[in-house]
């Protein structure tokens, strides 16, 4: 993945509560995000022409665009369409896709940007990462990080619970992520981020210390805040290492060797749980698969439609997917064959927990 842009600049404006979606027009009063109040306001298919419609009052004549969002192509038709008069701000809502696009479009001209999520699927939503699909295979693209950022648990009640849920997945691959950090701290001599590792690390253990569920407003408000800390980790030092190691490169592998087979925050729980489990450490691997079940979430290959081969396929292909990155998974340099072997070891080791 390509160098982010290093800043400590934390968005402007965080609201996260029932009814947040009502603070986007006093949000873009600030002088800050919009002088002039030209706004492009960026939707995508279902709740986010629902907002639009919505909030449209105390947007003023701001322009609403529709798009599928999710690629590459989709991001450069944005950002072609967002020259066709001067704006001050983007605003992008709806899930990760359309967050993503409306984060890059903006980016090719140095807008301003709010993101205003509808799902808690990933830490995308206020992250300088913008994950789109490009040639068949998903890339994560370096962008500025959110001006401003709404999470309306109204809305984020709406969405799908499936969706919602994998964000939890994603928060503690954090754990798996800060682990591979510190081994490439010790082995290779790279630097750790102190501040970032904190802010990544703080979300991950409120997610799994947190009692709850996702019918629950506290447990929800502490899963978007922590997605928040995630993406303001990886502004901090400059790149996604906070939050993505081995159990990202298994997720991007499972992305590109079996594409649709699960969502982002799923397969990054279940990489980060196979990873923990191959670094050794029981009280993290028990600590995180409880939280995984307790949550309905995937722990083996097989819960998300995997079998045997194909997982030791992906696992091989992983270190693949980020070259430069140093973690479990290029420590160990495993065979096919001792992969298959670890994998064994670790569907027993996930039944007894």
């Amino acid at each position: 993945m390509p160098l982010l842009a290093r800043s400590v600049q934390a968005p402007l404006h965080i609201h996260v509560r029932r009814g947040a979606v009502a603070d986007l027009g006093q949000l873009l009063a600030d002088g800050r995000i919009s002088a002039g109040g030209d706004v492009a306001v960026v939707v995508g298919p279902g709740q986010g022409e629902r907002i639009a419609d919505l909030i449209r009052p105390s947007l003023g004549s701001a322009d609403v665009y529709t798009t599928t969002g999710g690629t590459l192509d989709a991001a450069l038709e944005l950002a072609t369409k967002l020259r066709s008069r001067q704006y001050d701000a983007v605003v992008g809502i709806g899930g990760g896709k359309t967050v993503d696009t409306a984060k890059y479009a903006a980016s090719r001209w140095g807008l301003p940007m709010v993101s205003v999520a509808t799902s808690l699927a990933n830490d995308g939503i206020a992250s300088p990462v913008a994950s789109l699909i490009h040639d068949g295979i998903k890339n994560s693209y370096g962008v500025h990080i959110p001006f401003g950022v709404i999470v309306d648990l109204d809305f984020v009640e709406n969405g799908p619970e499936l969706v919602n849920r994998a964000g939890i997945g994603d928060v503690i691959s954090n754990i798996s992520a800060l682990a591979d950090w510190e081994l490439a701290r010790e082995v290779r001599g790279e630097p750790v981020d102190g501040l970032a590792a904190s802010l990544a690390r703080m979300g991950a253990e409120a997610v799994l210390a947190m009692p709850g569920d996702m019918d629950d407003d506290a447990f929800v408000t502490v899963l978007a805040e922590a997605l928040i800390s995630s993406g303001l980790a990886m502004a901090v030092c400059g790149s996604s290492r906070p939050s993505s190691g081995g159990c990202h490169e298994i997720m991007h592998a499972i992305d590109s060797l079996f594409p649709g087979t699960a969502t982002h925050g799923e397969l990054a729980g279940l990489g980060a749980l196979f990873c923990t489990f191959l670094r050794g450490d029981e009280r993290r691997f028990a600590q995180m698969a409880q939280c995984l079940a307790r949550h309905r979430l995937p722990r083996t290959p097989a819960d998300v439609g995997l079998n045997a081969d194909q997982f030791v396929q992906a696992v091989e292909f992983a270190p693949r997917t980020r070259p430069d990155r140093y973690t479990i998974l290029e420590h160990l340099a495993m065979s096919a064959g001792e992969i298959r072997r670890r994998l064994a070891d670790y569907d027993d080791a996930v039944a007894r927990n």
